[in-house]
């Protein structure tokens, strides 16, 4: 079914999908992903530095390499995704549906990239690998990473990492720049969870994202798996064995943009189960309009949070024993605290205390 709206996009989903005008990217931003990105919003000069930064990267190299070797999806190519990008632009309400193009690749991928404006691409990989709705997620994935403003800090992160590799073979001079990347790339797992649930908000079907998941983990062979099977790899891959598992899975997600897709699978299902999640179907979600009076300190302390509780509630044997060992020094500190008050309480405690330490030398 199509239908004209009231801000020029057509073509709203095929089968009933609910909609949510004036949605704040806050809405499903995991919290490490939000308060960096309020933080970068709300830095003073921000904008004016990465607009002087437009024109060191690469980005109309590669608009003109996307529209010179890439299809550009429209009415006319790749009909479908068009109307899945107009569907999930619709239903998160972005007014300016960004440009998508279909580069041959047969390694399944997507992204988002631009500095001055979000375009999308996808994989001839991707689009033979994922059914209808699969793809209709990672569209919805793509779009949450534009409406979040990802794809700036995507741009940058692609920058850096070509430039790493360019000055690699002067001393020390790749080092400043890998911490950046590393630094990037810790908080471009976090978004990759954002927009995860960006996708679940615009398909609206939890199984369609599990397994398209899956099959970015397996290929095509859906016969031959299984959901619950592929979330219990996750919760195995949490336990991890003992601390050399727990330091292994550090250094193997370290060069990685993307989380491992059991993690995400699993991340994205505790998600929809959520409370969160149930209040934005509900209709009950942060606006757009209200961006500009979020607190830095807010975000911050719910990331922090966030973290608290991941390390708490963690089955990682190294996460256990930092949680342990901060359990540990909360009772020293209460401990300690305590015998200090007894010591050198001040007033009526005190001198209570001194009565009663008279009457057992008396």
């Amino acid at each position: 079914m199509t239908e004209k709206t009231d801000n020029g996009v057509g073509n709203v989903p095929s089968r009933q999908r609910k909609r949510f005008p004036g949605i704040s990217s806050r809405a499903y931003e995991h919290p490490a992903d939000r308060s960096a990105l309020v933080a970068l919003r709300r830095l003073t000069g921000f904008d004016t530095v990465f607009k002087a930064l437009s024109g060191l990267l690469p980005e109309r190299s590669l608009r003109l390499l996307f529209l010179s070797d890439s299809v550009r999806v429209s009415d006319a190519q790749f009909t479908h995704l068009n109307d899945m990008l107009r569907d999930a632009c619709y239903i998160l309400d972005l007014e300016k549906v960004p440009p998508m193009y279909v580069t041959q690749d047969p390694k399944p991928n997507a992204m988002c990239i631009g500095l001055d404006e979000p375009i999308i691409v996808v994989t001839t990989g991707l689009v033979e690998l994922l059914d209808e709705e699969e793809m209709r997620a990672v569209v919805g994935h793509e779009v949450g990473h534009a409406l979040s403003g990802h794809s700036v800090y995507r741009t940058i992160l692609l920058f850096l990492t070509n430039l790493a590799l360019k000055v690699a073979w002067i001393p020390l001079g790749n080092v400043a720049i890998m911490a950046i990347v590393t630094a990037l790339r810790e908080w471009f797992r976090k978004s990759e969870l954002s927009a995860d649930r960006a996708g679940l908000l615009v398909g609206q079907d939890l199984q369609a994202s599990m397994r398209g998941l899956m099959k970015i983990a397996g290929g095509n062979h859906l016969h031959e798996m299984n959901v619950d099977a592929f979330l219990a790899q996750a919760d195995e891959y949490e336990k991890g064995g003992d601390l050399r598992d727990s330091v292994l899975k550090i250094l193997n997600v370290l060069p990685r943009s993307h989380p491992f897709s059991t993690v995400r699978a699993a991340e994205l299902k505790k998600w929809s189960e959520s409370r969160d999640y149930q209040r934005i179907m509900d209709g009950h979600y942060p606006r757009r309009s209200e961006d500009k009076d979020t607190s830095v300190t807010d975000s911050f302390r719910e990331s922090a949070g966030h973290y608290a509780d991941s390390v708490r509630t963690s089955k990682d044997p190294l996460m256990k024993l930092v949680g342990d060992i901060a359990g540990g020094a909360g009772d020293l500190a209460g401990d300690l605290s305590g015998k200090l008050r007894d010591r050198f309480g001040g007033g009526s405690s005190r001198s209570g205390a001194a009565d009663g330490a008279a009457q057992s030398e008396g």
